[in-house]
């Protein structure tokens, strides 16, 4: 009977400590840094005082929330931390019938750099794509778009000072040649920086050079350097010195329009279209004259002029890591380091002290499949799966100048929304989380509890998600066209 006793009290005294001690669980994407909870729940509406605070002892993005049974308090380091601890506050009222835990969470991001890359160059996506992807970025508290906005298939952004660019250069996306100019005009541009800026999001332009210029080409051929069989009029010419004059007219505007402090000069891939560098009049004397070491000298030349370029506009240069092999300015300039197969290169970065987003193909690249059974999407290098996202970066990729993540939407086999939110999401919170979440906070098993309850979100909203939890049940939605997605 005394035994009998003894483990009642015992247990009693274990429910008492749960309730009032420490409570890990807390349905919020991305898991924060620190969280002390009672167990017991308040209703939102009974917390009726409410109290905001900054502190500028703390990290802008930092926040501090506390609730108890009549009050709820938030002490941030700027109004980024202030905006983040409403983002938290309105996923606890959603999964819990808008009531909050009771006790402290504490929270600050592992990375400055929590991004998305979105692709509108080979499918155009519009206005309120691009707003409801701010919308769920701000969700999951990630701070920068990426915007892809020219490359081959099209040129998506109205410079008023070459109006062709969008008129000529807007028609076709990747899976059809022919259909209308889609472009953003300057006022479009406005309305979602506005958008993003209320979200704490920074948005920052691309515009490709030297490479993947067709589209541009196409408007003004006079700049054009050629291409090759596969990629014709690849190329900016960098042989001629009204290329640069055009180039920089139209970063010029750019930078008029956006308040970012960076601009991505894309700089990859060139030598897929620089056969006709070798027979090039203008080319052929730039080489002789610079005492050039051939093709690469030359593509070196453009690099490092236009990074002379940006730095004169007060921005400071992005680039793929192709620009890597280029005497660039390593200490102010941006690298993203997509290539996963070439750890060399991301060391040779690192050398030389230069900030580095990672944004790997693998497992960074949303336009691969996320599972072996699916029939669209690359498959090069493999698939992108939700636990590979999740468990990103690992240590050996990481370094002092690391500057954080960066998920990149390719819309090679995205032509339409429905096929974007399948390729997105459940992969952005995973995403969100391991740019967020500092690595011992990290439980992939208890992430996939939250991201169940938050598919009930996604249903609220219509979001076509893949269905992880039962993607027997569900079936992939096909590209508009099948047979250009053929790879």
């Amino acid at each position: 009977m005394r035994k009998e006793l003894f483990l009642v009290t015992l247990c009693m005294m274990f429910l008492s400590c749960a309730e009032e001690g420490n409570d890990t669980s807390v349905q919020i994407i991305p898991a924060p840094s620190e969280v002390a909870l009672t167990g017991k729940m308040v209703a939102f509406d009974k917390l009726t005082a409410r109290k905001l605070v900054i502190d500028k002892s703390m990290p802008e993005e930092a926040y501090e929330l506390r609730v108890s049974r009549g009050k709820i308090s938030i002490k941030a380091g700027g109004e980024a931390g202030l905006f983040y601890a409403q983002q938290s506050i309105e996923q606890e009222r959603q999964a819990y019938g808008d009531s909050l835990k009771v006790g402290r969470i504490t929270d600050a991001p592992r990375f400055e750099w929590r991004g998305v890359m979105l692709d509108e160059s080979r499918h155009f996506f519009g206005k309120e794509t691009v707003k409801s992807l701010l919308d769920m970025m701000a969700r999951y508290k990630l701070n920068k778009l990426h915007w892809h906005l020219t490359d081959s298939p099209g040129w998506r952004l109205e410079i008023k000072q070459y109006p062709l660019l969008t008129e000529v250069g807007g028609k076709g996306t990747h899976s059809n040649p022919d259909v209308p100019a889609a472009f953003y005009t300057q006022d479009d541009i406005r309305e979602i920086l506005a958008y993003a800026e209320a979200r704490h999001i920074m948005v920052i332009p691309e515009i490709d050079m030297p490479g993947h210029a067709a589209a541009a080409n196409r408007a003004y051929p006079e700049y054009s350097g050629g291409g090759s069989k596969k990629h014709p009029d690849f190329t900016f010419n960098p042989g001629k010195e009204e290329t640069y004059v055009y180039l920089t007219n139209i970063l010029k505007e750019v930078v008029q329009l956006f308040p970012a402090p960076y601009i991505h000069i894309g700089g990859d891939e060139v030598f897929f279209g620089t056969d006709d560098w070798d027979t090039d009049q203008a080319i052929q004397q730039l080489i002789a004259d610079k005492k050039l070491d051939g093709k690469k000298g030359v593509e070196r030349y453009f690099i490092e002029r236009m990074d002379s370029v940006v730095h004169s506009l007060g921005k400071t240069l992005i680039g793929w890591d192709d620009v890597a092999e280029f005497n660039i300015d390593f200490e102010r300039d941006i690298a993203c380091w997509w290539h996963h197969n070439m750890p060399e290169r991301l060391t040779h970065l690192y050398e030389k002290k230069m900030s580095v987003v990672l944004t790997p193909r693998m497992p960074m690249y949303f336009d691969y499949r996320q599972n072996e059974s699916h029939k669209y999407g690359m498959r090069h290098w493999g698939t992108v799966t939700l636990d590979n996202v999740y468990a990103f970066p690992q240590d050996s990729v990481l370094a002092p100048t690391t500057k954080g993540l960066e998920a990149c939407v390719w819309t090679e086999f995205i032509p339409d929304v429905k096929r974007l939110d399948y390729m997105v999401y459940p992969r952005l919170p995973a995403m969100a989380e391991a740019a967020w979440t500092d690595k011992a906070r990290k439980h992939f098993d208890d992430f996939l509890l939250r991201l169940k309850r938050e598919m009930v979100y996604y249903d609220s909203k219509g979001i076509n998600y893949y269905q992880y939890f039962s993607p027997e049940g569900q079936e992939e939605p096909a590209p508009t066209l099948n047979d250009v997605f053929k790879d």
